[in-house]
């Protein structure tokens, strides 16, 4: 029998304490979390494109960079990333990428968040420039080439004919890698970043309570990641990226489950 003093309990009050904390510290940490995966995850789509057309480039140099790229970062630890870039930029270029805090639209930000988002922001552009790559070869050939025919340049071809085209194959992947960022974010508490997982940190080296601690803050990922789920749902429909029967909601998507085919 297990000995009644070694028994672990669970403290239900701490848990719900943490769900619904009201300290300012925990809601700053939960919008430090919020705006960090959306400005990581524009900048890597603009990254992600950058790279797509570099390797489609005439200029073998600039075919090889952007394969370098892609190559490096989708081949190596996104945590060894963050620490590269946050430790290793000021050692390699002689100065201070990132200072200790900077003015940005009216709000104080860390060196350590621009760190983050910087490296969040280049590894979400390796996969990104593949998840684009993917989308615009699923598009007909022959749809560029009526375009041209027809008077357009290939840039104007792309984005009025092929990109239109091509997000039915982007968008569900790229809500997937927005739903990732929103996880991935917790890997920022490692170089100092007050985000969700780094307050759960500090309050468990306070109680040392950590089941109850950090059940609260998988809630609130799951809540995040659940709420980005429906919206990228409704994305998907008015996008027609989806090609289920139109009797498969939300909770198909969340789930997974495939509904039975009809008669």
């Amino acid at each position: 029998m297990i000995d009644p003093a070694l028994a672990v309990t669970f403290d239900f009050d701490l848990f719900i304490d943490r769900l619904g904390n009201g300290e300012s510290v925990f809601w700053e940490a939960l919008f430090t979390t919020v705006y960090i995966s959306v400005i990581s995850e524009v900048l890597g789509i603009a990254l992600g494109l950058a790279t797509f057309a570099m390797q489609r480039s005439r200029l073998l140099p600039v075919r090889v960079v952007a394969y370098a790229y892609a190559l490096v970062f989708r081949g190596t630890p996104i945590i060894v990333q963050i620490f590269f870039v946050f430790f290793g930029a000021n050692l390699l270029l002689g100065f201070d990428l990132f200072p200790q805090s900077v003015e940005f639209l009216g709000l104080g930000v860390s060196g350590a968040v621009l760190a983050g988002i910087t490296a969040l922001a280049l590894n979400e552009g390796a996969y990104m420039s593949e998840i684009v790559r993917a989308g615009i070869d699923s598009v007909d050939k022959g749809q560029m080439e009526a375009a041209l025919s027809t008077g357009m340049t290939r840039r104007l071809a792309m984005r009025r004919i092929i990109l239109p085209q091509a997000a039915r194959v982007i968008v569900p992947p790229l809500g997937n890698q927005f739903n990732y960022m929103l996880k991935t974010t917790a890997l920022l508490a490692f170089i100092g970043v007050y985000e969700l997982f780094r307050d759960a940190q500090v309050v468990y080296s306070r109680n040392f309570q950590p089941v109850e601690v950090f059940a609260g803050v998988a809630v609130w990922y799951f809540v995040l990641t659940t709420g980005w789920t429906l919206m990228q749902v409704q994305i998907e429909r008015k996008l027609g990226a989806s090609e289920r029967d139109e009797g498969e909601g939300w909770i198909t998507k969340i789930l997974g489950i495939q509904a039975r085919s009809r008669a």
